[in-house]
Parts: structure tokens; sequence; C-alpha cells
């Protein structure tokens, strides 16, 4: 029997319409990806806090509520500054009482300086007690606006647009003035990484991050790495498109590029198993037992790096032969 070539069999297999091709196989460049965890993080974590020392009596947010910048969360009341306001009406209402009597005198003395009856300086002592008395009303009508200020302030706002995180207060607690009544998490949602200092150098702004999801694997963008290292660890913020922010603090699971080495790489329909043992197909040389490594994609092509077996130049086809069908006579 003759010796059948590769591209026969392979076209045996595939049918008539398919022929298998020969790939030169090169060292190529792949990256070093290095398996870590990362947590879904708030860019900004802001507690809004009370203004006022006073009650609690009434809260309009919960965690997991998403409010906008400057909404009332909490009201928190001082009923001193009820009282106070309602002691500052009483001296008012006794200074206009003064003001009308000093007016009233002063209409009378211009009336009487016009008969010469009285002089000219007792007109300007109640012209000066009018002033004196429009004045302490107006300074009353101050100090009451920065009551009315305070009591205000009892509303707690929100200080940015984003979702409540966490609320340690309850409706009728006392709490002290820069108090925080909740936690806002806003200015977007980042996967913030912990990355041993030892692969500090290999981190760059703009590499691709791997980020192992429950919807598959997707791709985000390293955005900042931070230049103080904590506890061994290199802090980074990687910038993922949909990533949502229900779950803030939840860890998924990151690969960082890390480095790049050289390797061999085969189509993955260059591989055929038998027998628990992987093979590829050499022009020229039948099969041979390979070692196969990691699978990625490159070009849109499943490719695997094969350990052990082939070398720089091995024409590999990239249709397996069958196992038992090759270098037969």
């Amino acid at each position: 029997m003759r010796r059948l070539s590769f591209v026969s069999i392979l076209a045996a297999l595939l049918g008539t319409a398919a022929l298998a091709e020969t790939v030169t196989l090169s060292p190529v460049t792949v990256t070093e990806w290095k398996a870590v965890y990362g947590r879904i993080e708030a860019r900004d974590r802001i507690p809004a806090r009370a203004r006022l020392g006073g009650t609690l009596v009434s809260l309009k947010v919960a965690e997991g509520d998403m409010v906008a910048q400057g909404d009332v969360l909490a009201e928190i009341v001082d009923e001193k500054l009820g009282f106070q306001l309602s002691a500052l009406d009483a001296q008012r209402s006794a200074l206009e009482a003064q003001l009308g009597n000093a007016r009233a005198e002063l209409t009378r003395g211009e009336e009487l300086l016009a008969q010469g009856v009285t002089t000219a300086q007792r007109l300007d002592a109640l012209r000066t007690q009018v002033d004196v008395v429009t004045g302490q009303i107006a300074a009353l009508e101050a100090q009451r606006q920065v009551v009315q200020q305070q009591a205000a302030e009892g509303a707690v706002l929100a200080p940015v647009a984003g979702r409540v995180l966490d609320v340690p207060v309850a409706q009728g607690a006392v709490v002290m003035p820069g108090e925080a009544v909740a936690q806002l998490g806003g200015g977007g949602i980042f996967l913030r990484l912990a990355v041993p200092e030892r692969h500090a150098a290999d981190l760059t702004e703009g590499d691709a991050i791997e980020i192992e999801g429950a919807e598959g694997t997707v791709e985000g963008r390293l955005v900042k790495v931070y230049p103080l290292i904590e506890n061994g660890r290199v802090v980074a913020d990687v910038e993922v498109a949909g990533l949502t922010d229900r779950f803030v603090d939840a860890r998924v699971l990151v690969r960082l590029p890390v480095g790049e080495r050289s390797a061999l790489m085969v189509p993955e329909t260059a591989l055929v198993t038998r027998g628990g043992l992987d093979f590829v197909g050499v022009e020229g040389a039948g099969l041979r037992t390979v070692v196969p490594g990691q699978r990625i994609e490159r070009e849109g092509v499943a490719m695997v790096e094969v350990l052990t077996g082939l070398k720089a130049g091995d024409a590999v086809l990239t249709v397996a032969p069958q196992a038992g069908e090759v270098g037969h006579e």
C-alpha cells in the first residue's frame, strides 16, 4: 500500500469540500496573567453628616436607595431653637411698641418746634431714640434669621448623587453635629484591586484587564495606579463598562497582565486526543505526542500552547488527522 498523504486523509475526514492547511510554527509573544480578586467600589464614599444636634424625627432613606445630590435624607429637630424664636418674636413686639411711641414723640416734637415751644436739641434727641430702636429691631431680625438658618440645617442633604451604602442611625435617635447619618457611594463604580507589590512595575495605566463575571469574561481598562503601597500591596482602579453598583464591595476574579514570554501556539483544531494522549500532525513526520498548555484566543482563532513535542519551523496541520490513519503503508 502506498503511504497516504496528510492532505488526502484530512480531506476524507472533513469531506471533499474541505482541505487541511499547514502552519509553520514560530515563537509568538504571549501575555503572562496573574489571577487576583478585586472589589467593586464607589470612587467616592462620602458620609452625609448632621449639621445640627438634636432628635432625628424623620429618616427618608434606607440601604440601597438611589439619591440625587441635594436630596433630603433625614430631618433633625432641636426644640430649643423653637423657644429661641418665640423669645425673639416677643422682643421684637416690645421694640416695635417702643418704636411706635418714639415716632409719636418725634411727631409732637416737630409740631412743638414749629410753634417755638421746644428746642432743636430736644428734637434731635427724639430722632436719635427712633434710630436706636429701629437699629435694635434690625439686629433682632438678623438674630432671628440666624436661628431660622440653624433650624433649617436640621435637614440632612445628600452631598453627592449615588447609592446609599449604610444608614447607621434610626429614627428617634439623638445625633450630634457632625455625626454621620448615612454613607453614600458616588462618582462612578470601579473595580479596585490590591496587587502584591512585586508586580507594581508591571502595572501600566491603560492596560487591558480580564474580569471573570457571572456572564463570562469581560474586558476592562486599568485607569489608575495609586502611588501609595499599603501592607505590601499596590492599589489600582479598573474601569469596566456596564459594571453594576447593586452590590458594593462584592469580590470578582480578575486577571492582570504581569509579563510576557515566548511560546509555540497551534490551532486548537490541530490537536487530537487518543488514549489520554494529545497528538499533533506534522507534515512529513506523522503524529507527534505533545503536552498542551494554556488555551487562548488570537485574532478570533482558538489557539493552544504546546509545551513539548514541537519546535520552531515544524509545519503543523491545522486540522488533526485520526490517530490510526496516518503513516501506514
